[in-house]
């Protein structure tokens, strides 16, 4: 089946046309004339409590997405737009919703729920979504082809946004990101996890306004808070004091949502790194991974330093495995467009 992918970031676009999970092509946004397909896909980073898994996309559900704006303000107003667009080139194929949240719809009430006020809960949609959903999805798949007897997975994708995922025989179980993408790891520019009292604080004492902590928390934190930069390749040839910081707290950070994660399993088959500092950083995947020795993660230096997904890089005597997989969002549109339209 051609599936075209339609991948809006928050300041990218990312098309592809996908046959088979092979991308045929790409494109820095859609392409001035019609491609020959026969469905659009479309990740979607925000389905609220209502969508949890693929749809078909009609009038009555665009209004809905659009009701779910709130929740991302970042990103789905660029989906929308791109939506609209994709709508004009290719009025007469169908165009499938691909959620980044569908992935983790599967997490238990203990994992998923926040322990707030039960009147806040009933009346808003207050719970922990999760994010990444299509990577987590698209590496879990991978895995299970490479690993078939792997059913405890701690999924790490490291890029710009950063989470960590455990995944149980196929389906998410608990995970980093919460109520928004700012919960978790350290990332380029987020925060990850804060105690919300100084959130309290900078508004109370300091004078912030919400718009500005909210500001800050999602543009000027992270590494960029750290060292004075967002790109951890540069980072890691700097040997300045803020730029050993900023990797410290990054790691320290990692291998203790990993230890988290394997803790929601009861033990670990597998560790996958995706994205692009995990797929890439040989020096952050060997310093996470000696922190890890505790939970029988062994990784061979040799096989990191060369590693190009997808690919082992475990030690031939580690109880886990250690996987590096290419994070392939635009296939993972494909293949749930697919199954949705029952073309599989």
């Amino acid at each position: 089946m051609r599936v075209l992918t339609v991948n809006a970031g928050s300041s990218s676009l990312k098309v592809a046309v996908v046959v088979d999970e092979v991308v045929e092509s790409t494109y820095d946004g859609l392409p001035t004339t019609a491609p020959e397909v026969e469905a659009v896909g479309h990740r979607i980073v925000h389905g609220g409590t209502e969508f949890v898994g693929p749809v078909v996309i009609d009038d009555q559900v665009e209004n809905r997405l659009r009701a779910l704006t709130d929740l991302a303000p970042l990103h789905q107003p660029k989906s929308l737009s791109a939506l609209e667009a994709a709508h004009r080139l290719l009025p007469d194929v169908p165009h499938v919703a691909c959620f980044d949240t569908a992935f983790h719809a599967t997490m238990p009430a203990a994992a998923s729920t926040y322990a707030l006020p039960k009147q806040w809960r009933e009346q808003w949609p207050i719970r922990r979504f999760g994010f990444h959903g299509l990577s987590h999805s698209w590496s879990t798949y991978r895995t299970r082809q490479l690993l078939p007897q792997a059913r405890r997975l701690v999924i790490c994708h490291l890029g710009a946004g950063a989470s960590v995922t455990a995944v149980l025989d196929g389906e998410s179980v608990d995970t980093t990101m919460g109520f928004t993408p700012l919960d978790g790891l350290v990332m380029a520019t987020r925060c990850g996890s804060l105690d919300p009292g100084l959130v309290t604080w900078l508004e109370d004492h300091a004078g912030l306004s919400a718009r500005e902590v909210t500001d800050a928390l999602e543009h000027r934190s992270g590494l960029l808070g750290l060292s004075g930069s967002a790109d951890m390749a540069e980072i890691l040839t700097r040997s300045d004091p803020e730029a050993r910081l900023a990797v410290e707290v990054y790691l320290h950070r990692l291998a203790a949502a990993i230890g988290a994660m394997t803790a929601s399993l009861g033990g670990i088959d597998a560790l996958v790194f995706t994205g692009g500092v995990g797929e890439r950083s040989a020096e952050i995947r060997q310093r996470c991974c000696e922190r890890l020795g505790h939970l029988g993660v062994d990784l061979d230096i040799a096989l990191n330093a060369d590693a190009r997904p997808d690919c082992s890089v475990a030690a031939t005597d580690a109880t886990g495995q250690i996987l590096v997989i290419a994070a392939h969002e635009e296939l993972e549109i494909a293949r749930l467009v697919e199954a949705i339209l029952g073309r599989r």
